[in-house]
């Protein structure tokens, strides 16, 4: 499966935002909380696992959504399960690495 990402410089760090591609254009609610994975947040391209995999080694701030990223993350040590929440019945992780 492919992963939807996009890259943001900021401030000297490198942020990604990833989610599983068939996430992207859903809205996830839980109650008062509203995520949108929209295109232009999360889709700038479309990798496959090796490249996600890359993205993710070189990456200091990480915002993640759906099953096949989290599992991919945590099994290079990125993040754990015990920080996952579930937003709308999917998975959501945020990681910091400084």
């Amino acid at each position: 499966m492919p992963f939807a990402t996009r890259i943001v410089n900021y401030q000297r760090n490198r942020m990604l935002n990833i989610c599983d591609s068939n996430l992207v254009g859903r809205t996830l609610v839980e109650g008062e909380l509203t995520m949108n994975l929209t295109q232009s947040y999360f889709a700038e391209r479309m990798v496959d696992e090796a490249e996600a995999a890359q993205m993710l080694k070189n990456s200091s701030i990480i915002n993640m959504v759906g099953e096949e990223t989290i599992a991919l993350a945590v099994k290079m040590g990125i993040g754990s399960q015990k920080g996952v929440k579930k937003v709308g019945g999917v998975p959501c992780l945020l990681v910091f690495k400084f």
